[in-house]
């Protein structure tokens, strides 16, 4: 029995009304050239959290203000392993977003745009729910 199991993170980082969407680069291993939130693996001993600051430093250097509160959690497949992705909600504080290595376009997307390009329905569902919580 296989007893691996992959943890990730998923910062959704909202600006007036929109979510950063980010588009893996087609040199990534897993989903090369998808659209997405900023993403990530938990490293050895770190813990969700503190995942979430890291990968938002990484890959996109932007001030933002992350709810301490999971906001949603999935599991998924990648490349046959099982993963857990918790996802966070971030509301932008400040800067312009830079794109890692991992990316090669960004945008701040409605829940329709995003809808339109991301080919993972969770994710979809996570980002309309997260925009719409910021409207009311």
């Amino acid at each position: 029995m296989n007893h691996l199991f992959v943890g990730a993170v998923c910062a959704l980082v909202r600006r007036e009304g929109r979510i950063l969407a980010l588009r893996r680069s087609a040199r990534k291993d897993a989903a090369p050239g998808i659209w997405e939130a900023i993403s990530g693996r938990l490293e050895p001993g770190e813990e969700p959290l503190e995942a979430v600051h890291r990968e938002i430093h990484e890959e996109s250097g932007l001030a933002v203000r992350v709810d301490p509160r999971p906001w949603a959690a999935f599991t998924t497949d990648r490349a046959g392993v099982p993963m857990l992705i918790v996802y966070y909600v971030a509301d932008w504080i400040a800067g312009e977003f830079r794109l890692s290595e991992e990316h090669s376009d960004g945008r701040w997307m409605t829940a329709e745009e995003f809808a339109a390009v991301s080919p993972i329905p969770r994710l979809v569902q996570a980002v309309r729910e997260a925009l719409h919580s910021a409207s009311e």
